[in-house]
């Protein structure tokens, strides 16, 4: 972390964590932090939603996000007791589409996590409902043996480097 945290001062202007307001269990809202890999100047958005967001992408935020090492301070917020390893990531306050869905399906009345069934079964490539539909599965199905081939499946995608796009 320490490498990855220097890597980020040489390399760009600005902190070297961005912490993001997340919609939490009980639709809480708390911080989240990530490494940072955008400019300082990039728009408050969802990544998906900038049209050409490799143009805010810091020298090595590229790497960070491929290799998910971007997310390594959450360990921090699971620390806190905000997350937990596994249940579905943490909508940004503005998504309200997502949030809405998930508030439906009962979603917020677990943790969200540093990974989950959305991430191994597509990431950045689901739709909405898809991932709310990733989401009610989990939910449905949790369990200590789930949650571990959970893990062990999110290290394999992060290692062949499948479904990242953003």
């Amino acid at each position: 972390m320490i490498f990855v945290a220097l890597s980020i001062k040489i390399t760009s202007k600005g902190p070297i964590i961005f912490w993001s307001d997340r919609v939490g269990q009980d639709r809480k809202i708390f911080q989240m932090p990530k490494y940072r890999t955008m400019q300082e100047n990039a728009p408050l958005l969802p990544t998906h939603e900038l049209v050409h967001y490799n143009e805010f992408l810091t020298p090595i935020g590229k790497f960070l996000r491929k290799t998910s090492l971007d997310e390594t301070p959450q360990l921090f917020s699971i620390l806190l007791g905000h997350m937990s390893f596994v249940g579905p990531r943490p909508a940004l306050f503005s998504q309200n589409d997502l949030i809405e869905l998930r508030d439906k399906n009962g979603i917020f009345s677990i943790k969200p996590g540093l990974t989950g069934l959305a991430q191994i079964n597509g990431r950045d490539n689901l739709s909405i409902e898809q991932k709310v539909h990733y989401d009610t599965l989990y939910l449905s199905r949790m369990t200590f043996f789930n949650d571990i081939k959970i893990i062990f499946a999110t290290f394999l995608k992060v290692i062949l480097g499948k479904n990242i796009t953003h």
